[in-house]
């Protein structure tokens, strides 16, 4: 998705643990990256204290969050899964979400036409055995959008987006689990193995088409349609 904002000349402030070496020496100049682990809730507090994000916004006129960052483990039933791990995937699919949106909209103001893109799952509205803490963190983005759309904030607009089934390092992640902490995941094996798998590169192209359409935020919960 950054990629696809990119090639648009929209300039990208990039957060996240790693960086993309390619991407900032192809965009040198409309690429910004900021090394954080979203996990740490005191590290983002810190962050969005700091006036990085203000100045990023300042003179935009339609200033763009996309909340991507997220985490599937633990999976498997409750009495197996690891206490740590459950509040670092809550911290990262929830915490961070709703504060870099709060930081995002007061960063921002109700002159700007101004998006917030939830990338949410299928999960959230479906539950599967072995992905309560997913499942459940997913739901809790629907949930949010719902209630912000409701809220009306002038010059905002929200949407969370479950985009498919796609060929991402978590489907390898999910190939590479078990079926007693997964009972579904011969159907994901299956759907690899018969080329079901969405392109990651031809799935960011529709969802940015998507976030930077009239279309967006009519509806605070949204479905891919390929």
């Amino acid at each position: 998705m950054a990629a696809e904002l990119l090639a648009r000349r929209v300039p990208v402030l990039g957060i996240s643990r790693g960086d993309n070496s390619e991407l900032r020496a192809s965009h040198p100049a409309d690429l910004m990256e900021v090394k954080l682990d979203l996990s740490d809730m005191g590290a983002l507090k810190r962050w969005t204290d700091a006036p990085a994000l203000a100045d990023f916004v300042r003179d935009v006129k339609r200033p763009l969050l996309i909340n991507n960052a997220g985490l599937l483990e633990p999976m498997g039933p409750m009495s197996t899964q690891d206490m740590e791990d459950v509040g670092r995937t809550v911290a990262v699919n929830v915490g961070a979400v709703l504060m870099m949106s709060v930081a995002f909209v007061q960063a921002t103001t109700a002159s700007d036409d101004r998006r917030i893109l939830q990338i949410s799952s299928g999960a959230g509205r479906k539950a599967y055995a072995g992905w309560s803490v997913y499942c459940a963190t997913k739901a809790a983005l629907d949930h949010h959008a719902r209630c912000i759309a409701l809220d009306r904030t002038p010059g905002l607009r929200i949407s969370s987006v479950a985009p498919g089934v796609i060929d991402t390092d978590m489907q390898a992640l999910i190939r590479g689990s078990t079926d007693a902490s997964f009972p579904d995941r011969p159907r994901f094996v299956a759907m690899h193995r018969e080329g079901k798998l969405r392109n990651a590169q031809q799935v960011a192209r529709a969802i940015v088409e998507f976030l930077l359409s009239d279309e967006f935020g009519r509806e605070p919960v949204h479905e891919m349609a390929y």
